[in-house]
């Protein structure tokens, strides 16, 4: 049998009798060494003890054969005393015997050469297994790294993201804010239009009066040519000054009056064209 080293530290070996592999594991690389030198010491031992079996088998029998032609078979058995190895009885049995034995010993050298050859497939194909590993682990590294890129890429793509999220909070803010001065300057435009259908009104008033203001300034004018006449008739006739005196002055209570309307409709026109 042939002991493997598989690993640093594990080794297996096939006993193709038992069509069994069996298989070691050491606690160092050290210790399966010196196993695997040992097996090995025992291998060549069992290997040469066999051959000097062999060879003894051979030797006793070229002996027995020797000894029985020129001894008579009576003393034949009196010649193999001594040792257990010297009593084998030498014939035709142990000869097929040793042949059989032989036979065994070289199948289950062909059957070991088999299993070492499947062993070494076996290694081949853990070598390739491993390299296909090595290959899958830097292929994952590599998708890994571009893996790692795509997440950095895909931050950068979300803190941009935020960036706008900001900006249009602060846009949809600055719209609220001019749809509200809209509103503001639409109720003042409303307001300005309900002002302007007052207008014409205010403008119908004013000329209204204004024909009154002219019409006061013809009977300022009428009156003060009456207070001509009467002024004449004041110095033409002195002695009704004392009736006409209080008349007039009835009358300058009434032009007085008229002037102070007058008066006002001027100070009512003026507020109306400042309003204007």
């Amino acid at each position: 049998m042939n002991f493997t080293k598989t690993s640093q530290k594990f080794g297996q070996w096939a006993d193709s009798r038992a069509n069994t592999v069996f298989g070691l594991g050491f606690a160092s690389e050290q210790q399966l060494a010196k196993f695997s030198e040992k097996f090995l010491e025992v291998k060549e031992a069992a290997k040469l003890a066999k051959e000097k079996s062999q060879e003894k088998m051979e030797t006793s029998s070229e002996q027995s054969q020797e000894s029985g032609r020129d001894t008579p078979l009576g003393n034949q058995a009196s010649s193999f005393n001594g040792t257990d190895d010297e009593k084998i009885s030498i014939g035709p049995e142990n000869e097929l015997k040793s042949e059989v034995e032989q036979r065994k010993g070289e199948l289950e050298l062909q059957a070991l050469r088999e299993s070492n050859a499947r062993l070494q497939e076996a290694l081949e194909e853990e070598k390739i297994s491993a390299e296909n590993w090595r290959s899958r682990v830097t292929q994952s590294q590599q998708e890994e790294n571009q893996l790692r890129n795509q997440i950095s890429e895909l931050e950068l793509q979300c803190k941009e993201v935020n960036l706008e999220k900001e900006r249009n909070v602060q846009l949809t803010l600055r719209i609220q804010e001019l749809e509200t001065d809209l509103q503001d300057k639409q109720q003042e435009l409303e307001n300005l239009c309900k002002q302007a259908e007052i207008i014409p009104q205010l403008m119908a008033e004013c000329e209204n009066l204004t024909a009154k203001l002219q019409a006061a300034e013809l009977k300022s004018q009428d009156l003060g040519e009456k207070l001509k006449l009467l002024q004449g008739e004041i110095d033409g006739s002195q002695h009704k000054h004392k009736n006409m005196k209080t008349e007039l002055k009835k009358f300058m209570d009434v032009l007085d009056g008229k002037i102070d309307e007058l008066h006002e409709v001027r100070q009512g026109i003026s507020k109306l064209g400042v309003d204007n």
